[in-house]
């Protein structure tokens, strides 16, 4: 540029040339502005990649938007750096699509030329290449694998990375799990990392501390391990050897760390215990001395931890001086002293503080023993020698007395690299001749910081050694150091994050091969800077006064390791050549682990895991499950062989009579074989290597003499049961395969032949899903437009009978099939005939007792023989039925004697079948003949039976027992239940039964089914079992019913107890199921309760009569007790009793029935002589009240002329309250208000006994002047706060007082916060001007004690209490010994 001089002869450009370049800038300006703009109008292609290459990242999704013109290569790099890996350690894949095929990472061809389309969504997979996965990136200012993270937006070396998840201490950091591909590769730091088990980071941070101490590693490999004399499994020095091993040398990113807990005697459950770094330091110190008694190691702690400082007291009249010597493992510095609100600002001068002397003086004056007399005095403590390596507590952890919990001080507390240690060799500022060295067992202990509790004395001789103790000489060879000699150099910062309750351990260590600073964070190790050191000072910008570091970073340093320099002990690092040979032996057999775990893990990499099913011809007809773990590379051949030895048929079924082949689970459906594919790669067949498959495998078998049906794509399996009009039977399945694209009538052949059955006569019927039948008819409909699927099954009947020609909806074929579709297995337990139940029968016949006792007796054994002939003819009918048949179902029948076929409710249609209308009149004939015998007639059903039961919910005093059995939802039932189970399956030539198979995963599901519970009915009562003509519901709409007697496997019969198998029409009512039960149990339906019985063998009675069975479903359990059933109108009530003033308060009292209509006075009248019988309560009519039961609080008091249903809702199982009075009633109407107080009197701690008030109105002014009058309490000194939570409120003393809200400021009781609107609300009360008790700290605990015991019993919530913290130990035994009273 051409420069012209100035007028002040500087040297300026022309002016042209300044114009020509500010031209120039502007251009190029206007050149980036432009690419920027086509950037942003140019197409973008967004990419979707699914990371494959292991379990963990198999659910993540790494999105990016990028522009068209993005070369492949650019991709690469991208999806590289977002994944955090190394760019050409990976493969990219398209996604949901055939292809497979790779993307060519050093394509420059740009992504729409690649395929990608703008505008849509991009499906890619990163998969392994040549069989590693992906190596992870590591960045050199920060933590590995960040997961694409930038360095701003988190430190680096803090907290386990995002990407493999967090593994930390605290409660909110659980997750113990790592995958392999975050520890395959070393780190590029050259260190190895370890893993967290789940809350042993304070562990890992401690172990690799002692492994960059070159001292304790060096000394630990110098030691050799005598295997004859203890077992390497418990040796705590051995595991930590071979851990130093492998963090020295092993490949792995990090390692795990359970080998050496294990020797720590630690379990599982140890992994999840929180400890402090500090604590677990001293303790494995003590047990690693433990350990290595006995040999050259068993001093190496002390010589290089141990410290030893002076306790002493002196006298500041006479300067005689007490004192003793302690040893120290560390120093506890103080962040903030006790009261302060400043924390110390360094390390330094928390150490100034650490040594500075009290003055002890006022009453606090030390006895002097040369003076004879207390004296003022100075206290303190002085170092006398520091160790080699010297451990700083800073003591973080403190307890807050004002909230009595612990607390964490954040505050900043600043430390040196190197720190000087010679000014606090001796701080005293002055002293005296007269100085004596005694040993004071008066001295108090205050200050002490040693790891043995101080209990070794030393000789005078070390009083004067206030130096470093370099070698093993005589004190009086030890030389005294310069003060420049106590230089140490920090090269370990073990940091916490978190606070008091939890949090994270991870160190900061220094390596003195190279000087560089290392994060070392569980598994993850990285370079770090001076900078991040100074992060972990702690503390925050500008102060907040006491409550400082409530505000502050909650990272930062708790325990500091500082190493003396001197280069005359300064050791280095053991190389491998200098390793000694038992650790050269060592190395190599760890090498040779790893490198067979290596394979290992290469070998699972390429397994296929797949479940395999298969039905074993003599084990059990179920199908049996498995997994099969094959290699990818063996052949299908291989892994039959393999499915064959792991389904144990070695010896049943020859090899060559089986096969794998493509099973799908869900539907039942066999997909594909496998013919002419013995040689194929199993990793071929499978589709590869998946963590999940979306089929299964079938080994079938055959018999010698059959032939494999070859099964092909597209096929679908269809099960065919035939039908037979003629004896009301359905066969088990046969399976066949057809194709969805053939039609009806090819469809008709294919099981024509299968079944030997006419395809012209051949009427088929598909079951869509359950119940839902259909009639395929049409003959070139295909299949699939049938509605046919994978898995089907079809009936299939073929006959001359003229039910051909009848609407399918009203054939014999339909009904037959909707009742074996409907049919369901009951197991009901009949009640124990007991006498005095039957003498009930026949009251008002016999004249005298003797009359009525032997009628008794002989009407008794009339209705036995009545019994045992009805049940024997039922027996007869189902023999004859199943003769002829040899396809019978011995658990449950479908003959066509037995079923009654559905009416219309007209009775001017006829039945279907004589038979059953025979059936239906025995059934009637039956019941007239038992009332003949019982005198001929029954008993009024409204009257009780003497000898009634009462069942097992009956006298429960759960609420959840007052839930009634509605019968109103509709469970699921297989129409497989009636194919006649029995009967040999015919075997075909795949060896495999679908009726089993349909059977077994039924049984399966009915296991795992959550039975549906009965729902409360409606409030309208129960339905009467009559309709308005008082005919019976159930005589004009009758469905199937059987019922067989059975005897109970597993003895559970009690006192002879009979039970009966019924076989029923789910469809039928309740009214109508228990008419039909009246011949098996000897009464009317009105006379006993049916009780549905669930899998916790709790008991629910079903009262809805007009309700059908469908909620029931196959070998539910129904039990029969006598008692007088509901009536329409009626309730069954619980009654309990309301007891203020006990400690339970809410006690059952007896099981009655109110009626619609009746007076609250009535139900009293008819509860009275129930009370006395059951509950031997002998009560006036006007001593007790009924009211309101609302879970365990009292509620409305009901007054004598309320009318139920009219002025009180009532509702099935309803649950009142039954209150003894004292005195007479004072409620007298609605208008009124009921109150329960209660006097709180804090002079003396204690709560009075409940008082009923009664109030006029709402008004807060009646309430207190009530509440003055009954205690005595001047109205304005009266306060009172509404109770909290259910009755009785429960509170402790020790809260009452302050945490009830005393004196609202209300005028009304009806309004917030007091909402006090119905009766039995709690009101406590007190004296305003009555303190509480004055109370010391053991009367406090003992009350708190005491209070916790009450409010426990009460189910009262008690105070929060923290979590019992479980000590740290190391067993040196191999593990704990457990307390066998322990539980």
């Amino acid at each position: 540029m051409e420069m012209v001089p100035s007028e002040e002869n500087q040297l300026v450009p022309k002016e042209g040339m300044f114009w020509s370049c500010r031209q120039s800038i502007f251009d190029e300006m206007k050149k980036r502005f432009s690419q920027i703009e086509n950037a942003a109008e140019e197409p973008r292609v967004l990419c979707i990649v699914q990371d494959t290459t292991n379990a963990k990242t198999v659910n993540e999704r790494l999105t990016l938007n990028l522009p068209a013109s993005t070369t492949l290569s650019k991709l690469f790099e991208d999806v590289a750096h977002k994944a955090s890996y190394v760019n050409g350690t990976f493969d990219l894949a398209w996604g949901k699509t055939g292809d497979m095929g790779s993307l060519d990472p050093s394509s420059e061809m740009s992504l729409t030329e690649s395929g990608f389309e703008p505008g849509k969504r991009n499906f890619l997979q990163l998969t392994d290449k040549d069989g590693e996965q992906p190596q992870i990136a590591s960045d050199e200012s920060g933590t590995a694998g960040s997961s694409g993270l930038d360095d701003s937006s988190q430190e680096r070396f803090i907290g386990p990375l995002p990407r493999d998840g967090t593994v930390g201490c605290s409660s909110d950091c659980s997750s113990p799990s790592y995958s392999y591909s975050s520890i395959l590769n070393k780190s590029d730091t050259g260190y190895v990392g370890l893993v967290n088990q789940a809350m042993t980071c304070y562990l890992n941070s401690l172990l690799q501390t002692l492994f960059m101490t070159p001292e304790f590693r060096n000394a630990l490999y110098n030691w050799e391990f005598e295997e004859s004399e203890e077992d390497p499994v418990t040796s705590i020095p051995y595991q930590l050897q071979r851990l130093f091993l492998l963090l020295q040398t092993s490949k792995k990113r990090a390692i795990e760390t359970t080998d050496v807990t294990r020797s720590f005697g630690w379990d599982s459950s140890e992994a999840w215990q929180q400890h402090d770094v500090q604590e677990l330091c001293r303790v494995m110190f003590d047990a690693l001395e433990q350990k290595w008694k006995q040999t050259e190691q068993a001093d190496l702690i002390n010589q290089l931890y141990q410290g030893k400082l002076k306790d002493y007291v002196r006298c500041l009249e006479c300067g005689y001086e007490s004192w003793r010597i302690d040893t120290y493992l560390d120093i506890p510095l103080v962040i903030r002293p006790f009261g302060a609100s400043q924390a110390y600002s360094s390390v330094e001068e928390a150490l100034q503080a650490f040594v500075q002397p009290e003055t002890l003086d006022g009453v606090n004056q030390y006895f002097c023993e040369r003076c004879k007399k207390k004296c003022d005095a100075r206290k303190g403590l002085r170092f006398l020698h520091f160790p080699y390596l010297l451990t700083l507590q800073l003591k973080r952890f403190d307890f807050d007395y004002t909230t009595m919990h612990r607390i964490k001080l954040n505050d900043r507390m600043s430390f040196p690299e190197e720190l000087d240690m010679g000014p606090f060799i001796d701080v005293e500022d002055e002293k005296s001749p007269q100085t004596e060295s005694c040993t004071d067992s008066g001295a108090e202990n205050e200050g002490s910081c040693h790891s043995d509790q101080m209990s070794n004395d030393f000789s005078a001789d070390d009083g004067v050694d206030e130096g470093i103790c370099l070698d093993s000489a005589s004190s009086t060879e030890r030389v005294l150091k310069p003060k420049s000699s106590l230089t140490f150099e920090l090269f370990s910062v073990m940091v916490h994050s978190g606070s008091a309750a939890g949090g994270h351990y991870y160190a900061c260590i220094k390596s003195f091969s190279d000087g560089q600073w290392y994060s070392f964070n569980d598994q993850h190790v990285s370079k770090i800077t001076q900078e991040d050191i100074r992060k972990t000072y702690g503390g925050s910008s500008g102060s907040r006064g006491y409550y400082s570091s409530a505000f502050a970073s909650s990272t930062n340093a708790y325990m500091l390791i500082y190493r003396l320099k001197d280069p005359s002990r300064n050791a280095k690092y053991l190389d491998c050549d200098d390793f000694p040979e038992h650790i050269k032996h060592l190395v190599q057999r760890e090498k040779e682990s790893e490198e067979q775990e290596k394979r290992q893990r290469e070998i699972e990499r390429n397994t296929c895991k797949i479940k395999l099913f298969c039905m074993h011809p003599v084990k059990t007809m179920a199908l049996m499950e498995n997994k099969l773990e094959v290699h990818k590379d063996k052949t299908l051949r291989e892994a039959t062989e393999m499915a064959y030895k792991l389904m144990e048929l070695d010896g049943v079924v020859p090899l060559d009579c089986c096969r794998l082949v493509k099973y799908d689970e869900f539907h039942e459906y066999l997909e594909r074989s496998y013919e002419g594919e013995d040689d194929t790669p199993m990793g071929l067949l499978l589709g590869g290597v998946k963590s999940s498959y979306m089929f299964d495998l079938l080994l079938e078998t055959r018999r010698p003499e059959q032939v494999f049906q070859p099964y092909k794509p597209g096929e679908v399996m269809v099960k065919v049961h035939v039908v037979d009009l003629k004896t009301d039977t359905i066969a088990p399945p046969v399976s066949i395969r057809a194709y969805l694209n053939q039609s009806i009538t090819e469809f008709k052949q294919l099981i024509a032949q299968a079944t030997e059955l006419s395809a012209e006569t051949m009427r088929v019927v598909l079951e869509r899903c359950y119940n839902d039948l259909r009639l395929v008819y049409v003959p070139n409909k295909t299949l699939k437009a049938e509605g046919f699927f994978r898995s089907n099954k079809v009936f299939v009947e073929s006959s001359e009978s003229p039910d051909h020609q009848v609407t399918f909806t009203d054939s014999l074929l339909w009904k037959l099939l909707d009742r074996h579709g409907n049919t369901i297995r009951l197991f009901v337990s009949l009640p124990v005939q007991s006498p005095g139940t039957n003498r009930t029968i026949c009251p008002k016949v016999c004249g005298d007792t003797e009359e009525c006792s032997e009628g008794s007796k002989g009407n008794r054994n009339s209705v036995e023989a009545i019994l045992e002939e009805s049940t024997e003819k039922l027996k007869n009918l189902s023999l004859q039925q199943q003769q002829g048949s040899s396809t019978s179902d011995s658990q449950k029948s479908s003959d066509t004697s037995d079923f009654e076929h559905i009416e219309s409710p007209s009775p001017s249609q006829e039945p279907d079948s004589s038979v059953s209308a025979a059936v239906a009149v025995d059934n009637r004939e039956l019941e007239n003949r038992i009332r003949a015998a019982g005198g001929g007639t029954y008993s009024d059903p409204e009257t009780q039976f003497p000898g009634e039961e009462r069942s097992d919910s009956e006298v429960n005093n759960d609420r959840s027992t007052s839930s009634v059995d509605s019968d109103i939802l509709s469970s699921s039932h297989s129409s497989d239940t009636l194919c006649n189970a029995d009967s040999g399956p015919i075997q075909l030539a795949n060896g495999l039964d679908s009726h089993s198979i349909t059977s077994s995963r039924r049984s399966k599901a009915n296991e795992g089914k959550k039975e549906t519970w009965d729902t409360a009915e409606e409030d309208s009562g129960t339905d009467s079992e009559y309709d308005e003509n008082g005919k019976s519901k159930a005589e004009s709409y009758y469905l199937y019913f059987r019922a067989e007697p059975y005897a109970q496997e597993d003895g559970s019969g009690e006192g002879g107890q009979k039970c009966v198998l019924v076989h029923v029409d789910k469809r039928i009512t309740l009214s109508a199921f228990k008419q039909n039960l009246e011949p098996f149990v000897g009464v009317t339906s009105t006379q006993f309760k049916v009780f549905r019985v669930y899998a916790n063998n709790q008991e629910f009675e079903s009262v809805r009569l007009n309700e059908t069975l469908s909620s029931f479903s196959d070998d539910n359990k129904i039990t029969i007790r006598l008692g007088r059933a509901l009536k329409k109108g009626e309730y069954r009530v619980k009654v309990y009793q309301l007891l203020v003033n006990d400690a339970e308060p809410c006690k059952f009292l007896v099981d009655t029935v109110f009626a619609k209509g009746m007076t609250v006075k009535q139900s009293k009248e008819e509860l009275m002589p129930q009370l006395k019988d059951q509950c031997k309560l002998d009560l006036n009519i006007d001593k007790f009240r009924l009211r309101k039961k609302t879970w365990k609080n009292p509620g409305t008091v009901f007054l004598d002329y309320h009318v139920y249903e009219e002025d009180i809702n009532i509702s099935s199982n309803w649950e009142v309250f039954l209150e003894v009075l004292d005195g007479p009633e004072k409620m007298k109407s609605m208008s009124q208000l009921a109150v329960l107080t209660r006097r709180w009197t804090p002079a003396q701690m204690k709560l009075e006994p409940f008082q009923e008030v009664v109030l006029e109105s709402s008004s807060v002014e009646e309430l207190k002047e009530k509440l003055s009058e009954i205690s005595g309490i001047p109205l304005e000194n009266l306060d009172f706060a509404k109770g909290r939570g259910t009755f009785p409120c429960d509170i402790s003393v020790l809260e009452i007082h302050q945490d009830l809200d005393w004196n609202p400021k209300v005028s009304t009781l009806n309004v917030w916060p007091l909402y006090i609107c119905d009766d039995g609300a709690v009101v406590f009360y007190r004296d305003s001007t009555e303190e509480p008790m004055e109370q010391s700290e053991d009367e406090r605990n003992e009350l708190m004690k005491k209070e916790s015991s009450r409010l426990l019993k009460t189910g009262h919530r008690v105070s929060y209490s923290p979590r019992k913290e479980k000590a740290l130990k190391i067993y040196l035994d191999g593990g704990p010994v457990k307390d066998p009273g322990q539980d």
